[in-house]
């Protein structure tokens, strides 16, 4: 079985064969061209130090990151969900004793006596026309 520095080294031997053959300005020129670009993979240590996390112990910010994505959010959504619902239940209930409110004063303000409604032919009057 080969490993990853056998395969590096195989790769390594091609790459100096074929550029065997070049004028030393072009090797010169890929080798420079080749520098600046490990140097841009390769993190400065003021963006290292930026990445760091600010608590002691916790390892590099990049551990952090799936662990947010994880029951936290779900969470977070049941949350919201029981908090619209609980709204929405106390909103209806708000307006059930609205209506009762209102349905109370306009009886209250109403021009028929109060006298009328404790008299009990009134309210068999009012079943009766109900019944029909």
């Amino acid at each position: 079985m080969t490993t990853e520095k056998q395969i590096a080294d195989k790769i390594t031997a091609y790459l100096d064969h074929g550029t065997a053959g070049l004028r030393e300005g072009t090797a010169y020129r890929l080798q420079q061209a080749r520098a600046r670009a490990i140097a841009r993979l390769q993190p400065s240590s003021a963006e290292q130090l930026a990445a760091a996390p600010a608590l002691a112990g916790m390892g590099p910010a990049r551990r952090i990151r799936p662990w947010v994505n994880t029951p936290v959010r779900l969470l977070g959504v049941v949350l919201i969900v029981a908090a619209a619902a609980f709204g929405w239940q106390q909103w209806n209930a708000f307006q059930q004793v609205q209506d009762l409110q209102d349905l109370d004063m306009q009886i209250l303000t109403s021009d028929l006596p109060i006298d009328a409604y404790l008299d009990r032919g009134f309210l068999n009057w009012l079943k009766a026309d109900s019944d029909r």
